[in-house]
């Protein structure tokens, strides 16, 4: 499977430019507003979102910011039963995302991903299955269990995404190239 551990990626080391201007706008602007800058330019560079393309010429550490992007996202608009429902637990939960974020200080979301995957182990088929939107809406009560995952991740998002800011800032020269 292409992006796995393991494959060997083409460009391993893509080149990423931001302007020393725009990074201080962003860091003024907070962790969320950094993170976000960083994860566009990278984004941008690659030419798009995490597809098999942009997995293939970004370096682990561009992708798992790409990841924490996602992840984020999909978490704060719908939870873990959005993110699963979209297809995205083979991604977070088949490949060392929980590794990469306790290696980058966030052992929270790590600990909650691993949870998470527990859950997902169990319940990915019925959720991962075509639905109308009444029926997604469904799930949300057909599967409670990832409730007090959600409401965790909500009131603790801002202390991982500063962790992943702080990360992102001390490790800079692997992410972008300052102009």
């Amino acid at each position: 499977r292409e992006g796995q551990p393991g494959r060997q990626r083409t460009n391993p080391t893509m080149e990423v430019f931001l302007s020393d201007t725009s990074l201080g706008q962003a860091a003024q602007g907070g962790a969320p507003a950094f993170v976000e800058t960083v994860a566009q330019a990278i984004e941008q560079a690659a030419g798009g979102g995490l597809t098999a393309h942009v997995l293939e010429v970004l370096s682990p550490q561009q992708t798992t910011l790409l990841a924490y992007r996602v992840l984020r996202g999909e978490l704060m608009e719908g939870g873990w039963v959005q993110l699963i429902h979209n297809g995205w637990g083979p991604f977070f939960f088949r490949n060392p995302f929980a590794k990469a974020m306790r290696l980058w200080g966030v052992g929270g979301l790590a600990s909650m991903v691993g949870k998470a995957h527990k859950l997902y182990s169990r319940l990915h088929e019925p959720i991962e299955a075509d639905c109308t939107d009444e029926e997604f809406m469904a799930l949300y009560e057909r599967f409670p269990q990832f409730d007090a995952l959600d409401d965790e991740f909500v009131e603790r998002e801002e202390e991982f995404t500063r962790s992943v800011g702080l990360w992102v800032d001390a490790h800079l020269d692997q992410f972008v190239k300052i102009l």
